[in-house]
């Protein structure tokens, strides 16, 4: 996975850019993330949230 976190750790931003929409992939069509994905993201440590933001960085650059 990327290290994509920060030396401080402190929390991302919220990647949903309220285009909110699943498709038939199952994931949401604004930020890519899946339902489980969106539901946690509060629940989530900073790190959790920056290894995500890393993931879907991946997944829109294979939809390029």
């Amino acid at each position: 996975m990327i290290d994509a976190a920060p030396a401080t750790e402190s929390r991302p931003m919220s990647p949903c850019i309220t285009i909110c929409a699943l498709g038939a992939d199952e994931l949401c069509s604004g930020c890519l993330r899946t339902r489980a994905e969106i539901a946690g993201w509060l629940g989530m440590s900073a790190r959790e949230q920056w290894d995500l933001l890393a993931v879907l960085g991946q997944r829109r650059a294979a939809r390029e």
